[in-house]
């Protein structure tokens, strides 16, 4: 029986659940109400309210930008439109690493001002205390591993992530220590699917993979990659379901002729 039909709101432990049988979870971000709505209805497990924000809702370069207060905005926009999925909140860069006060004086703010149900925090060892801090408070925390684009200008590029042996064996370290410091799930972003499938193993908590193959316990996509609203971005792992560039496109493009050929309103569409 599926996990879905049993719990009707989902939470940390139903994600165990969901690993435990076998059930896959379904994740992906969510920056405002309307489209939160209708990820909540569709039956998505997680939404996660990422600091990928900066990228496809404010145009920036990299998810460096990105404040606290425009966090809490978006978790905010989306916590008022679910019922159903776990809402997960990307900590922005600089409100966490080397200091777990501030951590957890973020982490409160994003619980108490926006309805957040769990926070992800990028890194490994290095943020445990963070990671450890925020857990003793009450607040579940999501790791990520691999590819961690607040780090980007340490890596110098999006390439792939942990092909080499070194920096695997490093990434099974640190996915050892965020589950020890008491993570309750993973995301693990463009490695090796040979990679995702043994930390998935080695693991007890859930994975969720964006770009680590077919053997992690869930899946992650950017709502605007999976809707085909970018266009530009065609990295191996997106499948796009929709193609709503071109139709947004078309639709705004008749619109912008009926009105310049008065052509709309008709005289139905008028009091």
């Amino acid at each position: 029986m599926s996990v879905q039909t049993v719990f009707p709101k989902i939470t940390s432990k139903v994600l165990q659940d969901m690993k435990t049988t076998g059930e896959k979870i379904s994740m992906l971000t969510a920056y405002d109400f309307s489209m939160a709505r209708i990820f909540d209805e569709a039956g998505v497990d997680v939404l996660l309210v990422g600091d990928s924000a900066a990228n496809v809702m404010a145009g920036y370069d990299t998810t460096l930008p990105i404040t606290l207060d425009h966090m809490i905005y978006h978790t905010q926009s989306v916590s008022r439109a679910v019922k159903r999925a776990m809402i997960i909140t990307d900590l922005p860069f600089g409100t966490y690493q080397g200091d777990s006060k501030q951590a957890l004086n973020s982490g409160v703010r994003l619980m108490k001002e926006a309805g957040a149900h769990a926070l992800k925090l990028e890194g490994g060892k290095e943020i445990t205390d963070s990671v450890s801090r925020l857990i003793q408070a009450g607040i579940p925390v999501m790791g990520h591993l691999g590819l961690t684009p607040q780090s980007i200008y340490k890596f110098g590029s999006y390439a792939i992530r942990a092909k080499e042996e070194n920096e695997a064996n490093v990434l099974l370290s640190n996915a050892q220590a965020l589950q020890d410091a008491g993570c309750f799930a993973i995301v693990l972003e463009k490695i090796p699917a040979t990679l995702g499938k043994k930390v998935t193993e080695m693991l007890q908590i859930p994975v969720i993979g964006i770009g680590a193959g077919k053997h992690v316990d869930g899946q992650v996509l950017v709502m605007h990659d999976l809707l085909g609203i970018s266009k530009d971005f065609a990295p191996r792992f997106l499948r796009r379901y929709l193609d709503l560039y071109s139709q947004i496109t078309n639709a705004t493009t008749a619109y912008v002729s009926d009105v310049k050929s008065r052509k709309f309103p008709s005289d139905k569409e008028q009091y």
